[in-house]
């Protein structure tokens, strides 16, 4: 269904036809066409949308632009991925700071305040908020939102944690991190390099003892940065408990954590730079 442009300052213009007026989410407005998500978001809401601009869509790369319009179903998750059910102005997102937002996709779009700023997953910008709507708010943003794979996918999307990636399969824990919901205390491919490699070979030989290693970077459920911050231990599934310190900085078992609230759609990982091992 097309979309008639009505002016964004008319008080009656849905969300829909305040983005077509604006006239700057030219793609935005056609994915949604194809999406046939036209009507969802004409409708009472209230929504509120984050709306990458033409610009923010010119970033995306064409294979992955072609790939969406190829898959119907694809596409609409990734709309979705932008919206969240209820008005939510940003008199209330700057109040989420630290936490995660449950988008109408079913996934989780985390919130991040720093200075006047507000990040969605870490590097996505609201460069205009409170663009309103007769059935809710648009905050316009500079880069298009990819919801985020499970745990794993995540991690090797990152291209940081070859090694611990490497170690996950060769553990067998890569269906148990891809299903249920985990924190991840991820150390990077550097982390690894710190370790001798003859200790690193001994550690592939013994399986049972490299699962306990791994399992003792992970604590079930998730707990964002805000939360880790409140704690002085954490329990891993390898079954002792993480010793946490925020007196500079967060630290986990004395190794930094140097990326927090990387979100994954079954939980978040935070990247530390260090292995820690358990006692």
């Amino acid at each position: 269904m097309g979309v008639r442009p009505r002016s964004a300052a008319a008080s009656n213009a849905d969300i829909v036809e305040t983005a077509v007026g604006a006239g700057q989410f030219k793609t935005l407005a056609s994915l949604l066409t194809q999406a046939g998500l036209v009507e969802t978001l004409q409708g009472d809401g209230p929504f509120t949308v984050f709306a990458p601009t033409d610009a923010a869509f010119a970033k995306v790369p064409k294979k992955t632009l072609d790939a969406l319009a190829a898959n119907p179903a694809l596409l609409k998750k990734v709309l979705l991925y932008h919206v969240v059910a209820g008005n939510v102005p940003a008199s209330e997102v700057v109040k989420l700071n630290g936490q995660v937002v449950k988008t109408v996709s079913g996934l989780p779009v985390g919130i991040k305040i720093a200075g006047q700023n507000v990040f969605l997953n870490g590097s996505t910008k609201v460069v205009t908020p409170d663009v309103m709507a007769s059935n809710g708010t648009i905050h316009v943003i500079n880069k298009v939102l990819l919801p985020p794979g499970d745990i794993v996918a995540t991690a090797t999307a990152a291209k940081s944690f070859k090694t611990l990636t490497s170690l996950v399969k060769k553990a067998g824990l890569v269906k148990t991190l891809q299903k249920g919901t985990w924190t991840v205390f991820a150390p990077t491919d550097a982390a690894f390099a710190k370790i001798p490699k003859a200790d690193l070979a001994a550690l592939l030989e013994d399986k049972a003892r490299l699962t306990r290693v791994l399992t003792y970077h992970v604590v079930a459920g998730k707990v964002m940065a805000a939360d880790v911050a409140k704690l002085s231990e954490a329990k891993t599934v390898e079954g002792q408990s993480l010793k946490i310190d925020t007196s500079s900085g967060v630290k986990v078992d004395g190794a930094n954590v140097v990326k927090a609230d990387v979100l994954a759609s079954n939980g978040v990982i935070h990247v530390i730079d260090s292995v820690i091992l358990p006692r």
